[in-house]
């Protein structure tokens, strides 16, 4: 590794009252042996610069006898197979235990705290699991998916409720009701081998009340707020505001989540080193192509500046998106990697565009006008971002597993109108763009349901479900037409760099039709949205530096039209068009 120090944290019944050597090796060097509060916590640091992958034997020694010999493996690097993610792809969010269950004898609990299995329940456990994550990643790869993201599969040993993983008790195992670690190493490398990347949620922020760390104290200086159960504020707006105070800054940052989530102080350096290789472990062991960081403004943000530094060092080109749940484009912008908005740098290369995704349920809905309604809203929002450092560095999504669907009733999963636009922007605008899992067939929910039914199972991933929506036969009229739609678009979207790459070029509102268009080189795509509910007209003379032929490939419907100087399209309709080789 290019960082030679390597923590090695022992937990046993007093074990502090013990020295340490190491055997069976020549190359590795105890740098110092760490004792905490806590008498049954020893932590080590190893100098392994020049380690060999090798087995060696960790010793505890007591009154000059050894009383445990662990042994401990350095393993060979692991090169990273596709690189990490980018604006050239289109990620997919599935919460594991909702996608599909294709091993059902993992279902009972295996003699863990929550055993509440029925698919009855929202806030139990459904079944779902690796097993049939990965018997579905020929539907994935066919859709058009380059990249999963699925909510964290690490072991959430607690009492109730922690279906979602977000309650991690164990930093280093895969939980038991979804598969084991070699079953993730090896789902990780058919997603290779279909050529989709897959990016890991990681909760740095806080842990499960029943990790070893927090029932099992090394130190009240492990949790903020010496391990005392203090609610956030969640006023992130805090942490930018430059009239805010410390101690409204402070509840936001060290407050707790709930009672059940511990909140970790990543500034003990302990703490910090401890995370920080568990992203650089899984890295290594299971080859992931990246991470998703859950709530990350509620962390330290000069150690996670050094934590993002340090995966940069270990792996140049690696993706780290941050939670950066913020309703305003001022204040998602400071946490992205150079802003010069930041007081503190934070490293980190992508943010969530949680204002984007709040406007496109909007304006969807509403009848553009040239002014401040419908695409005019839309068009306003994207002038702006010269707030961002990086607008390609935005990561788009339509919704996701904590807010409404994007179809949040009946009605609007019935209305493939509203879909094809906005997808249309998503797809084709700024930004690495990422689907919720059901996006493609109109899953439909809303918060006033809770949270658990914004989470509900795809229909067709357990044993003996009434239709396989995996499949055409088992999809409705109208899924299939939404299926095709975004398959269509997510296949002509690989490859193409003026949409990964390019350069982003809109025009203001006129006759309610909105454009944009994406070039690098020479290639051109051009979207042309009408957002009234009456046929429109563009007239292309005002729109020609979107059009450098007139000869376009129309891509929804795959014809190729000679543009004159007018083009019709029709209520809520969508044109893209593709002017390249």
């Amino acid at each position: 590794m290019k960082h030679p120090e390597l923590q090695i944290l022992l937990h046993g019944t007093n074990i502090s009252a013990c020295s340490v050597r190491l055997d069976n090796t020549s190359d590795i060097a105890l740098l110092r042996t760490v004792r905490t509060e806590n008498p049954n916590y020893l932590i080590l640091y190893l100098d392994v610069r020049h380690a060999r992958p090798q087995t060696f034997d960790i010793v505890l020694v007591r009154n000059g006898k050894s009383c445990l010999r662990q042994p401990y493996e350095i393993r060979p690097r692991t090169p990273l197979r596709l690189g990490s993610f980018d604006a050239s792809d289109v990620l997919y969010l599935l919460i594991p235990d909702r996608f599909a269950n294709g091993n059902t004898t993992n279902d009972d609990g295996l003699g863990m705290k929550d055993r509440t299995l029925g698919r009855h329940e929202p806030y139990g456990r459904h079944g779902g699991d690796l097993a049939g994550m990965d018997s579905h990643l020929a539907y994935l790869h066919d859709l058009g998916i380059t990249a999963i993201w699925s909510t964290p599969i690490l072991t959430n040993d607690m009492p109730e409720g922690s279906y979602h993983g977000y309650a991690i008790t164990d930093y280093y195992q895969v939980d038991p009701r979804i598969g084991s670690n070699e079953e993730f190493k090896r789902f990780v490398a058919h997603c290779h081998q279909q050529g989709i990347k897959y990016i890991m949620d990681l909760v740095f922020n806080h842990c499960g009340a029943a990790h070893f760390l927090y029932t099992d104290l090394p130190g009240k200086d492990w949790f903020n707020f010496d391990a005392r159960y203090v609610q956030t504020n969640y006023k992130l707006g805090t942490l930018i505001d430059p009239h805010s105070t410390f101690r409204e800054r402070r509840i936001a940052t060290d407050g707790w989540f709930t009672r059940e989530m511990p909140d970790l102080n990543q500034r003990n350096p302990l703490v910090m080193d401890y995370l920080m290789q568990t992203s650089i472990w899984w890295t290594e062991y299971a080859g992931i192509d990246g991470i998703r960081q859950d709530t990350y403004p509620y962390c330290d943000v000069e150690a996670m500046a050094q934590w993002n530094r340090r995966l940069e060092e270990e792996y140049p080109g690696y993706n780290v998106v941050g939670e950066t749940w913020i309703n305003y484009n001022v204040g998602v912008a400071p946490w992205q990697k150079g802003s010069r908005l930041a007081t503190t740098d934070t490293e980190l290369k992508t943010v969530m565009d949680f204002p984007l995704m709040a406007l496109l349920g909007k304006v969807c809905d509403e009848e553009t006008d040239d002014w401040d309604h419908g695409f005019a809203r839309l068009w306003d929002y994207f002038a702006q971002d010269a707030v961002y450092e990086n607008p390609l560095h935005l990561l788009t999504f339509l919704s996701n597993h904590d807010t409404d669907r994007f179809c949040a009733t009946e009605a609007q999963s019935a209305d493939t109108a509203r879909y094809r636009q906005a997808l249309a922007i998503l797809l084709f605008a700024r930004g690495i763009p990422q689907l919720y899992y059901g996006d493609e067939i109109g899953l439909w929910s809303n918060k006033s349901q809770g949270d658990g039914l914004l989470r509900q199972d795809f229909p067709g991933g357990w044993p003996n479900d009434e239709r396989n929506a995996f499949t055409p036969q088992g999809r409705t009229a109208i899924e299939n037409a939404r299926y095709d739609y975004t398959r269509r678009l997510l296949q002509f979207r690989k490859g193409r760099r003026a949409v990964s790459e390019g350069s982003m070029t809109q025009f203001t509102i006129r006759n309610g039709i909105y454009c944009f268009s994406r070039k690098q080189d020479d290639e051109t795509v051009t979207v042309m949205l009408n957002g009234t509910s009456h046929t429109a007209t563009a007239h292309l003379c005002i729109l020609d530096e979107a059009l450098p032929t007139n000869l376009a490939y129309e891509v929804i419907s795959g014809d190729t039209l000679t543009l004159g100087d007018t083009l019709d399209i029709p209520p809520r309709g969508v044109r893209i068009l593709y002017f390249g080789k």
